[in-house]
């Protein structure tokens, strides 16, 4: 199987590529990125073809698509902040550019096509846990054009056949995951933070609870998906239903390390959801050979991967 992922160079991507090169089933791996949010020595040592440019380039999608027979599109422009700075950026990137993706693939004939959605289109919804039939209500741009991103997947699976399939990422953490931007995800926030010995910063109260989800895990997933060539008519949930307070990952992290863990507190952000919780039964049944990897032992695996690192450059991360 001749896999293309777009966004390949970024944290989930670059976990997928390494992942996807040590399957048996996967022949070749092609990766597209503008490097915009990915760098490329996130892919240091891996033996895939880099298509430098943009899912919104038809020139470098149709280059990176030629010949590929299953395509993982994980590029966006993440985060609900940056995307209440620059709406229309995250429009682009994350709906424009689907679009263009399932476009390509069309073109190029290709039979299978995952697309990465995100639990934050479920916004105002308060009902937990969050099954993929209930409603909808993004509360950011960056949740609207992540729906918008599911909605184009799935209507080209209806209207032209193209077998898809929609995965709504939460909150996914682990190995390779950037903390040193202003968008950087909470897991490697505070990880950085406990090991410097500097108080970790915790938006709002810290009772808000996420179902956090490691990045092997997510790539387990994806690669059986790919072997089998899984479809499905809705979007499935890809977290296993296990939500935890962000002040009980700064307690799990305290006795990681041995010592307790200061705290400051800030404002709430805007658009950020209070709650996050996975129906996984869907996902269960589609997949029920997956094992998820423990919260517990995935924290574990972040922070010996970035106490590991001196010289983050060298490591192939920053």
């Amino acid at each position: 199987m001749r896999v293309l992922v777009t966004g390949g160079a970024g944290f989930i991507g670059s976990n997928l590529a390494r992942a996807a090169l040590g399957d048996p089933a996967v022949k070749e791996v092609t990766v597209l990125d503008d490097l915009s949010v990915g760098l490329p020595g996130n892919l240091t040592g891996l033996s895939v073809d880099l298509v430098e440019g943009s899912v919104l380039d038809p020139v470098a999608l149709d280059t990176a698509m030629a010949g590929r027979e299953a395509v993982v599109h994980l590029a966006a422009l993440p985060s609900v902040p940056r995307s209440l700075r620059d709406p229309m950026a995250s429009h682009h990137a994350n709906a424009t550019g689907t679009l263009m993706v399932l476009e390509a693939a069309r073109r190029h004939h290709v039979g299978h096509v995952v697309v990465a959605s995100s639990s934050s289109v479920y916004g105002a919804n308060p009902l937990l846990p969050k099954a993929e039939l209930t409603w909808t209500r993004p509360m950011s741009p960056y949740a609207a054009s992540k729906l918008s991103a599911e909605a184009y997947a799935l209507a080209y699976q209806a209207s032209f056949g193209l077998p898809t399939l929609a995965f709504r990422f939460f909150n996914v953490f682990g190995p390779g995951q950037r903390h040193d931007h202003a968008y950087a995800a909470v897991i490697p926030r505070f990880v950085h933070a406990a090991l410097h010995g500097e108080p970790v910063v915790v938006h709002g109260d810290g009772t808000q609870s996420r179902d956090f989800t490691y990045v092997g895990t997510v790539c387990q997933v994806i690669l059986d998906a790919l072997r089998r060539r899984v479809k499905h008519p809705h979007p499935v949930n890809l977290a296993f239903g296990a939500r935890v307070t962000l002040l009980e990952v700064i307690d799990e992290l305290a006795g990681l390390l041995g010592r307790p863990i200061a705290r400051e507190h800030a404002a709430a952000r805007a658009g950020d959801v209070p709650h996050s919780l996975s129906d996984d039964t869907r996902l269960r049944e589609l997949f029920p050979d997956v094992a998820p990897v423990d919260r517990l032992d995935g924290l574990r695996a972040t922070v010996e991967w970035m106490s590991g690192r001196r010289d983050v450059a060298t490591a192939g991360f920053r």
